[in-house]
């Protein structure tokens, strides 16, 4: 960035096509696919889509949040398991939930510094396929076992064993440094910023809502791909399956608390659910663009990434990211025609919202002597959000990306700015520009 905070010169990144494999909750339509075959299943359908030949693109980034026990870097697969040369080269990114936004900047930056013209950026994620672990006894002892020469010392080893350590043990949810998951951080912020069950209800459903509309009115038919399912491939999976066209808000106010059950607000229904699903973006230069005759959906203007102690609020990320991102695109919270935030709880964006609107908040966190301002709902999340479209957790920043430019497109804006909390108390902010 320069001193001023504009950005450098150099060339400008371009967002020329993106695609989405329908985003279905876990253990349903796509639990026999794997992260990396979802992810080359979007890759695939996209570099044919682009009509732009294999051979144009030069480099993959692409990430995936849950690691597979079999696939460490799903980067290079998705050119290995893909029509693209093997000459591609590709790398692995991971930030938790802003894990595709972090593709996107980086493919970005690769083309203003001049070492990419043409890149694929995106993420996988598959929870049906989260690795389940052995107890370190175990892991241990299976290792003592390949090396063990006879029967006696097999014995001996297996007899070390007690039957708890064959308890299988899953990924971890919970925040390492402060041993709280999401949902119970996100229940500590609904609770420490006054935000009622009821707003987080409304939240909700609104995102369904404005999903279904958007279904309904063909908005996703082009960004969203058809997927034959295995094993059997005797239907296809061709819309997200956790869109809820008739709930209400009184449905939503049935359900009980998860996190807290005494005083808690967080329901199933006003938090984000466990998905599988997979994005990517084909990002290139803007020369390399108008060379080839394509019409960039946007451009990835400017961006950031903040954090704080996951011990405050986990999920505030969005409120230091955003100012420092529209600071560097040389523009105001007033200029953006539409605002995406992902819905990782209603809890979460109703916080964001109202730290975004504080001026307290500004003065005391960000030494900003005015805060960014009010969000107007009807600029908000318009197709809908993470509650109702789904999360899979590395797919959903280039979801955002590419159904954000296309609304944009439509409406015909010029600016919008996408935010996504993550876990580790990380926030990422991308102010997308249209000409």
């Amino acid at each position: 960035m320069g001193m001023n905070g504009s950005p450098p010169p150099g060339r400008r990144a371009a967002v020329v096509a993106g695609l989405r494999t329908p985003f279905v909750k876990a253990g349903t339509d796509f639990k026999d696919l794997s992260a990396t075959d979802l992810g080359a299943l979007v890759v695939n359908e996209l570099v044919v889509r682009s009509g732009l030949p294999p051979e144009a693109f030069d480099s993959v980034i692409f990430g995936q949040v849950i690691p597979s026990p079999t696939v460490t870097l799903i980067g290079r697969e998705m050119v290995l398991r893909t029509q693209l040369p093997r000459s591609v080269q590709a790398h692995t990114v991971a930030r938790a939930c802003a894990t595709s936004i972090q593709a996107a900047t980086d493919a970005a930056d690769q083309i203003r510094l001049g070492h990419s013209d043409c890149a694929i950026a995106g993420g996988a994620e598959s929870v049906s396929d989260a690795p389940i672990f052995a107890s370190r006894p175990l892991a241990q002892a299976l290792v003592e076992l390949s090396r063990a020469r006879t029967l006696a010392e097999r014995a001996r080893i297996l007899a070390g064993l007690r039957p708890k350590d064959f308890t299988p043990t899953p990924p971890a949810l919970k925040e390492p440094t402060t041993g709280l998951t999401m949902g119970e951080s996100a229940e500590r912020m609904a609770q420490v910023n006054g935000i009622s069950r009821a707003a987080q209800d409304r939240l909700a459903y609104e995102s369904h809502r404005r999903a279904a509309e958007a279904w309904d009115a063909g908005r996703f038919d082009e960004e969203v791909m058809h997927v034959p399912v295995p094993p059997r491939y005797d239907h296809v999976a061709a819309r997200d399956n956790i869109v809820r066209k008739d709930t209400t808000v009184e449905a939503l106010a049935k359900l009980r608390p998860v996190f807290d059950r005494k005083y808690g607000t967080i329901t199933a229904g006003n938090a984000s659910p466990l998905t599988d699903g997979a994005a990517a973006l084909v990002i290139m230069s803007e020369e390399r663009a108008k060379a080839l005759g394509m019409k960039p959906l946007g451009f990835l203007k400017a961006y950031a990434y903040a954090a704080l102690d996951p011990r405050d609020q986990l999920l505030q990320g969005p409120a230091y990211a955003a100012p420092v991102a529209l600071e560097r695109a040389g523009l105001r919270l007033a200029d953006m025609d539409l605002v995406d935030m992902h819905e990782a709880f209603a809890a979460q964006v109703l916080s964001n919202l109202q730290a975004f609107a504080s001026k307290d908040f500004a003065e005391r966190e960000l030494g900003r002597s005015e805060p960014l301002g009010e969000v107007d709902p009807a600029k908000l999340n318009v197709n809908g959000g993470s509650i109702a479209l789904g999360h899979p957790f590395a797919a959903t920043g280039a979801r955002m990306i590419l159904q954000t430019l296309r609304e944009l497109g439509r409406r015909g804006g010029q600016h919008a700015l996408i935010t996504v909390c993550a876990a580790g108390g990380l926030g990422a902010a991308v102010v997308l520009e249209r000409e």
